[in-house]
C-alpha cells in the first residue's frame, strides 16, 4: 500500500511537472477590412424586382396603418 501511494504520488508530480512547461503557440488572427462601394438602385428598379402581390401588399399595407392611426386618433387620450 505504502508503495502504491508513493508510485501515484510521483505519478501525478512528473506528469504536473511535465505539462505545466509546455509552450503554447499563440494562434495569430489577421483581420482584413475591405471597403466595398454599393451601387444605388433606381426607385423603379427595385419595384421591378418585386413582384405583383409585394407591391399589392405594400399598399394595402400603407393604406391598413392609415386607418388604424385614424381610429387610434378617434379614440383619443382618455387620460
Amino acid at each position: 500500500m505504502k508503495r502504491l501511494s508513493i508510485l501515484a504520488s510521483l505519478l501525478i508530480i512528473g506528469s504536473a511537472s511535465l505539462t505545466s512547461c509546455r509552450d503554447t503557440q499563440e494562434k495569430e488572427t489577421i483581420v482584413r477590412t475591405v471597403e466595398v462601394e454599393k451601387e444605388v438602385e433606381a426607385p423603379r428598379e427595385v419595384e421591378e424586382k418585386e413582384g405583383i402581390l409585394e407591391r399589392t401588399a405594400k399598399k394595402v399595407d400603407k393604406k391598413v396603418n392609415e386607418e388604424i392611426d385614424e381610429e387610434i386618433d378617434k379614440i383619443g387620450d382618455d387620460n
